[in-house]
């Protein structure tokens, strides 16, 4: 699934704001006339965009799964569209069967703002230094705790404090048009505000802010308070999600 989560509250269901698991939860109850829970591969926070999603639902085996993909999209389009609907495995589980997951960031480098591309990139005027933020990548490589571009969540009394050690498989920027910079990113998961902790630190080396080298030390610091800025939402995308061989959505 896709969706241009700007006006919504991140995607998990919150019964107290409009969510896009909520909303796409509300739509598949009234199309199959029976409370439906969802499952995604990612929450991604307020603001954040998607475009390849992956949900999971139960459903009955009888269900017309085109004329679901039809109608819950004439319910939930534009904002949220429903790209693809197939049957899987009983046992597949769209957030602990994926393997990885990627994203994308957009950075608009140019002295003017872009009003086509303000609801989808992160608008920075000053002149960076692509070269310098893409070498800032190399430390991000391999598996590493990643407590200093995270933010922490609340641990509940009694409960053990959650690793946030995660495996990223590549990290690269790339000039997709001049002045458009495209950060990509692909871990096995991410923890709160990685990618944008990422990218606003990265953006900061490009600033000359840092220098390259100081990510690596960052990384050692296991301390949020060294990292740099944190990038706006509106510029994050969830890309892609992958499973395994025998997976259909591979």
């Amino acid at each position: 699934m896709a969706y241009d989560g700007s006006s919504f509250h991140g995607f998990a269901v919150n019964r107290d704001v409009t969510t896009i698991a909520g909303e796409l939860s509300s739509a598949l109850s009234k199309v199959v006339r029976r409370p439906i829970e969802l499952t995604g591969a990612g929450r991604t926070d307020a603001g954040v965009h998607a475009w390849g999603q992956v949900v999971h639902i139960d459903l009955p085996p009888v269900t017309d799964l085109v004329h679901l993909q039809h109608r819950v999209n004439s319910i939930c389009a534009p904002e949220i569209v429903v790209r693809q609907a197939e049957w899987v495995a009983p046992d597949f589980d769209a957030r602990f069967s994926a393997c990885w997951r990627h994203y994308r960031y957009t950075v608009l480098n140019t002295l003017t703002p872009h009003p086509f591309m303000a609801a989808t990139s992160w608008h920075v005027p000053a002149l960076l230094n692509i070269p310098a933020m893409q070498l800032a990548c190399d430390p991000l490589i391999g598996e590493h705790d990643f407590s200093t571009f995270c933010r922490r969540a609340k641990i509940r009394s009694g409960e053990p404090d959650r690793s946030l050690v995660r495996r990223v498989h590549f990290a690269r920027w790339s000039e997709q048009s001049p002045g458009v910079l495209l950060f990509e990113i692909r871990a096995n998961a991410f923890c709160h505000q990685m990618v944008r902790s990422i990218v606003g630190t990265l953006v900061d080396v490009g600033r000359e802010r840092f220098r390259s080298a100081d990510v690596s030390a960052m990384l050692r610091e296991r301390n949020r308070a060294v990292a740099g800025t944190v990038a706006p939402p509106h510029g994050l995308s969830l890309w892609e999600v992958g499973y395994g061989e025998n997976s259909p959505l591979t």
